[in-house]
């Protein structure tokens, strides 16, 4: 039924004036808004975009939204460090200093954005 139509995904923030200022100029995302205010798209490499929309009652998922696949994971952290970001240690997961999981699948570091979602890097195999 929906093989030939085009999807989307989309998460909330609490407040989406500081959403725009991280995904566009922290991770360097091109981001548009939608209508009237009150919702952005976040334009994604392969033609992919992503809804961020603003709700008062917002509660940062606890999974993974976003996950960018670079070719270079400690570039790619390094960069993300000199920009602000913080990386997340997680219990049972083994994580070097910089915060990156390897050798348990491709080498992944998770971060969150000011709403508190959970975005990850990770290496390209």
């Amino acid at each position: 039924m929906f093989a030939d139509t085009k999807a989307f995904s989309g998460f909330s923030v609490d407040d989406l004036a500081r959403a725009r200022e991280f995904y566009a100029e922290t991770l360097g995302l091109r981001v548009s808004e939608v209508g009237m205010g009150g919702l952005l798209t976040l334009h994604l490499a392969g033609d992919h975009d992503v809804l961020v929309y603003e709700k008062a009652d917002h509660a940062p998922a606890s999974f993974t939204i976003l996950n960018f696949s670079v070719p270079d994971v400690d570039a790619a952290v390094d960069e993300l460090a000199r920009r602000g970001v913080t990386f997340e240690r997680y219990d049972g997961f083994d994580q070097d200093d910089k915060g990156v999981m390897r050798g348990n699948g491709p080498s992944i570091a998770w971060f969150t954005d000011p709403a508190g979602n959970v975005l990850a890097v990770l290496e390209q195999a």
